[in-house]
């Protein structure tokens, strides 16, 4: 194979990998805010003790996602040295900024978060709480904000090749962040939302429907619930927008070949790039006019029109953006039908049912499929460019021979399929087990009825 080809496909496997888990801790972080401020204001032990399962999965997924996150830095000097080469004049300082602004953040109180309960004060406790919380959000708006660069860069300038910084401000807020950053947060919400959903249902299904399982399943629900409308909100306002600076992506993503009025919305097909068609196309008439222009007649930009005269193609492959935008959709309607049926069951009974529960086990990495698909939409749409209109993927790529990419991508394939299948079985291992016999991690002593134990012997209600 291309060594090009497979130093994207190795990078795209460690990124995959790597983003599985921040999508997590991004949103859970604030969950967990959410019980111990609620636990703080009520004294109810069923905030505190979801606080406690929670931060388990908190802590298990920050660790492999501060590991993947090592692993990928390496390949920006392995397979990728034109890309420093080129804009590490910008891209260093962000990816500095999250490390110093988020990262030591993170790190520095998650051990009080976990560990500190019966060596701190209270509220010293709940505050490590916010600041992880606020540090996995500030990592993702950093490296957010070179992605969005990445696709809309703005406020420098070249010099002999090379790009200088003459605006961090424009750099900063460059035009995708703002819908790049609501989009993954939203997506980091609905991840998390129905995780917790779906291993909470899995605790349900295991007859262990304590009050902190029941609240955690409400959270869980809920998020999901209201989030998914505003995904959707967002998600349009980030594809307009996205027409606006990289419409050859859009015209992946319709699989649309001709400028044109009129335009259809495909729901399904094969898109052939050699013939430059679509076969067995199944689409709405002038479907994409309407979303994507707001009018039936409206002209959306082809592929064609991004191909040079001597056949150079200025667009990314089209099947591997067509499939994977579907993919994202297909899975926020199924999250959309799930969370309000299984709310609706909520606010009438009280409770949900054996059917839906299991649907909801069957969901609960629904978030990791349409993240993963929408991301794949997002990076492989910007090729061949890996900054648009400023370097090339091809430009950036190292020298290193193909052989050698292959033999570290499959150890890195074989290693991250039995992490990932170590995790899954682990999650659910913890929701099988609940919380008995189980000290707090976060320091708290368990009483004989289960319920927990406040520093300095005060009770649940005036701790």
């Amino acid at each position: 194979m291309d060594p090009i080809l497979l130093a994207r496909i190795q990078f795209g496997a460690n990124i995959s990998f790597h983003i599985l888990f921040p999508t997590i801790t991004i949103a859970l972080g604030w969950v967990l805010l959410l019980f111990k401020v609620m636990f703080n204001r009520t004294g109810e032990d069923k905030w505190m003790n979801a606080y406690r399962f929670w931060v388990k999965v908190f802590a298990l997924s920050f660790a492999l996602g501060v590991v993947s996150g090592i692993t990928m830095s390496f390949q920006f000097g392995t397979n990728w040295p034109g890309f420093m080469e080129r804009v590490g004049n910008i891209a260093g300082p962000l990816l500095a900024y999250e490390v110093l602004t988020a990262f030591f953040l993170e790190a520095t109180f998650l051990g009080i978060m976990l560990f500190g309960f019966r060596k701190v004060p209270n509220w010293v406790h709940t505050l490590a709480t916010f600041l992880v919380a606020f540090g996995t959000t500030m990592s993702a708006f950093w490296i957010l904000v070179l992605n969005s660069w990445m696709h809309t860069p703005a406020g420098h300038e070249m010099r002999d090749g090379v790009a200088f910084a003459i605006d961090w401000v424009a750099i900063i807020f460059n035009p995708s962040l703002p819908y790049r950053l609501a989009h993954m947060l939203l997506a980091s919400g609905l991840t998390c939302g129905f995780l917790i959903a779906g291993l909470s249902a899995w605790r349900w299904l295991k007859h262990d429907r304590g009050p902190d399982v029941m609240i955690a399943l409400r959270t869980g629900i809920t998020i999901g619930a209201l989030l998914i409308p505003v995904q959707i909100i967002v998600g349009d306002m980030h594809g307009l927008n996205t027409l606006k600076h990289q419409p050859a992506k859009v015209a992946a993503m319709e699989a649309n070949w001709e400028t044109r009025g009129n335009v259809p919305l495909v729901l399904f097909a094969i898109p052939n790039e050699r013939e430059r068609r679509n076969a067995l196309e199944i689409a709405i008439p002038n479907g994409a006019s309407l979303i994507l222009k707001h009018d039936p007649a409206g002209i959306v930009p082809g592929l064609n029109e991004f191909v040079r005269a001597d056949g150079t193609r200025l667009h990314p492959p089209v099947a591997p953006v067509f499939y994977a935008f579907r993919i994202m959709v297909g899975i926020g309607m199924l999250m959309l039908l799930l969370s309000w049926a299984s709310g609706w069951r909520l606010w009438r009974r009280g409770d949900i049912t054996a059917p839906l529960a299991w649907l909801l086990v069957g969901m609960t990495f629904s978030g990791w499929v349409a993240t993963l698909a929408g991301w794949y939409v997002t990076e492989i749409g910007r090729q061949p460019w890996l900054v648009t209109g400023v370097l090339t993927t091809a430009e950036a790529a190292s020298k290193v021979p193909a052989g050698m990419i292959a033999s570290t991508l499959a150890m890195y394939l074989a290693i991250y399929v039995a992490l990932i299948a170590a995790y899954i079985s682990v999650l659910f291992h913890l929701a099988g087990k609940g919380l008995k016999g189980v000290a707090g991690p976060a320091g708290l002593g368990v009483s004989k009825g289960g319920a927990p134990v406040h520093p300095r012997g005060a009770t649940a209600r005036n701790g």
